[in-house]
């Protein structure tokens, strides 16, 4: 700690500040900005829940606000909309839940009959009711069984029957209840959709009144939002200066628990295999790129044959070839050796690199001649030659490609893909990653927690291993 701010408190002048130590002290916080606020957006970031995230909250820290809930009921007489607050969390959250954490909450039917009418409806659909208790009533009924099938028929199936034959003798509510499950006009899927909740005065009035919103985005002039007291007026604009708002930190730590413990709704995504196969990859895959490296670099540099510049030049022209152009050819090479779907898949196509090859290869050359026709004059072998001068010798340079090697392959997704992407069980946290973006969901907050657990091996490998990357990238270019 002494050390750091020793540094930091060092001057170009003996007695005050110069010109100089102004520029490179803003020099150093500008650097330290470019790189630290991404990260700490990331951080903040991961633990916001995943309505600040779809409502693109452009807060800092995971502030969340008062909710209330809009409501859509579908009826004969069109669609009506509307607002309940002072719901419970739990309700509000109920799409978000764990099956785990739904069967810990109160019984959602003991809940629902606090609520009549359209509150009713709209409550009903939201925590999945309607389904069960449209079964129970063709169960009671007795309703002929294909009813409860109807909802997951193809249209083609559907028209060989008629359903709305049973609605005949029920009364309204059984009407409405049994058109809801079937999907019969005019009833539709009730919405719920969770808002935020402000304050603001009415001018027209004078008067504090609560308005919903869908986002909050104190970047715009105004807001759009929909009186509480009045949501069928429409919506109404908002001058953003004018808005009253409650926050409160709310983070959102099952963003990290839930991935982590398999428990992710609605999908299978084991973060622990996932990571261990990025281990295991990671470390073969730099173990085989050391050796085989150093022993191309051992060549390059102490042996004369005819065409060594030519190799040479051929391996450092493939630093040039962009990896996109290169896909097709290790997808064919992946399948046709039968690698694909294995681990081995991922390691075996990077397992040399021109960088690693060249680096060594400068290194080496540094390394006197001498000592390996002494070595040669005592009968060693080539490999002992090899392995026990020429290796520990190189470390330095030798441990800056482990390092690099470690950050690469932790961080590569174009080879998992070519290689394992049609395996689950063999995916990479990086490729486990894309999981969390479908067609049909998204899900980000999860997304945010699993890049910062990702990033955490190679950033503990960069801090406590980057004097040896500077060392030796400065040994290899001096020598």
């Amino acid at each position: 700690m002494s050390a750091v701010i020793k540094f930091f408190s060092r001057t170009h002048g003996k007695n005050k500040l110069s010109f100089i130590d102004w520029i490179a002290y803003l020099y150093l916080f500008l650097g330290f900005l470019i790189i630290f606020l991404p990260v700490l957006w990331l951080l903040l970031n991961s633990i916001k829940s995943q309505f600040l995230l779809q409502k693109l909250d452009t807060n800092l820290l995971p502030l969340d606000y008062d909710r209330v809930v809009r409501a859509t009921v579908f009826g004969p007489d069109g669609k009506e909309i509307f607002i309940i607050k002072d719901l419970p969390d739990w309700v509000i959250y109920w799409n978000e839940l764990r099956d785990e954490d739904k069967k810990e909450v109160n019984d959602p039917n003991l809940f629902l009959t606090k609520f009549e009418g359209k509150e009713y409806y709209a409550l009903r659909t939201h925590l999945g009711l309607v389904s069960d208790h449209a079964k129970k009533l063709i169960e009671e009924k007795n309703f002929p069984e294909w009813l409860i099938k109807y909802p997951s028929m193809f249209p083609d199936a559907k028209k060989e029957y008629n359903p709305e034959e049973y609605l005949v003798n029920l009364n309204e509510e059984e009407v409405r209840l049994l058109s809801e499950f079937l999907g019969l006009k005019p009833y539709k899927p009730n919405g719920f959709t969770s808002q935020i909740l402000i304050s603001a005065k009415n001018k027209e009035n004078n008067e504090i009144e609560e308005y919903s919103v869908s986002r909050l985005n104190t970047n715009k002039d105004t807001v759009n939002a929909r009186l509480i007291s009045n949501p069928q007026g429409g919506i109404v604009k908002i001058p953003t200066e004018d808005i009253i708002v409650n926050k409160k930190l709310r983070p959102s730590w099952i963003n990290y628990s839930d991935p982590l413990t398999n428990n992710v709704r609605g999908m299978s995504f084991d973060a622990i295999k996932c990571l261990n196969n990025s281990v295991f990859v990671t470390i073969i895959a730099t173990i085989i790129t050391v050796l085989i490296n150093s022993m191309a670099a051992f060549a390059l540099s102490k042996y004369k044959f005819n065409g060594q510049i030519i190799f040479f030049i051929i391996i450092l022209a493939t630093l040039m070839v962009p990896a996109s152009v290169l896909i097709v050819g290790i997808f064919k090479m992946v399948s046709v050796t039968g690698l694909n779907g294995t681990l081995w898949g991922v390691i075996i196509p990077g397992a040399a690199t021109p960088t690693g090859v060249f680096m060594l290869r400068q290194y080496m050359l540094t390394i006197p001649d001498e000592l390996l026709e002494a070595a040669r004059m005592d009968a060693a072998s080539e490999w002992s030659i090899y392995w026990r001068i020429v290796f520990p010798l190189a470390l330095p340079a030798i441990a800056v490609l482990a390092i690099l090697s470690i950050i690469w392959r932790w961080n590569d997704l174009i080879l998992p893909m070519i290689a394992v992407s049609t395996t689950k069980t063999a995916y990479t946290i990086q490729l486990c990653l894309l999981d969390f973006q479908g067609e049909y969901v998204a899900q980000e907050h999860y997304r945010l927690a699993m890049t910062v657990v990702s990033l955490i091996p190679t950033t503990l490998v960069f801090v406590f291993l980057q004097r040896y990357i500077t060392t030796g990238i400065a040994n290899t270019g001096i020598k």
